[in-house]
């Protein structure tokens, strides 16, 4: 976790930092073969030099942003587990629990799919 000890460190709030934490090792731990990187002041997971997934921080939310195809493709899981999403992100509030189940997926899924994929963002 080292390469997130900056940003967590500029989150005020202690539950709210504890809870991006949990998330962030809980990936580590799930996918051990994703790199761990900061880009745009936020964390985020790649494989092969592609993006999987990052995470930013507001207010009254968590923002997980794993690429408008995941977020189409898993639409009805996250309107089912409560989330509200755009496009691009979807918000977790402070004060639901997060749905592991759904992260897993996601990940595994953009893992998968951009298996061959030689840029950092989908083209």
């Amino acid at each position: 976790m080292e390469v997130f000890e900056a940003f967590l460190a500029k989150i005020d709030h202690p539950e709210h930092k504890e809870r991006v934490e949990e998330v962030l090792c809980w990936i580590k731990k799930q996918f051990p073969n994703l790199e761990q990187v900061v880009k745009w002041n936020q964390p985020m997971f790649t494989d092969h030099g592609t993006f999987i997934i990052g995470f930013s921080v507001a207010k009254h939310h968590m923002s997980v942003a794993p690429e408008s195809v995941v977020i189409e493709r898993f639409s009805d899981d996250i309107k089912q587990a409560g989330y509200d999403h755009t496009k691009e992100l979807i918000r977790i509030k402070w004060t639901d629990s997060v749905d592991y189940s759904l992260l897993e997926k996601m990940i595994a899924f953009n893992i998968e799919d951009k298996i061959d994929c030689t840029t950092f963002w989908r083209k």
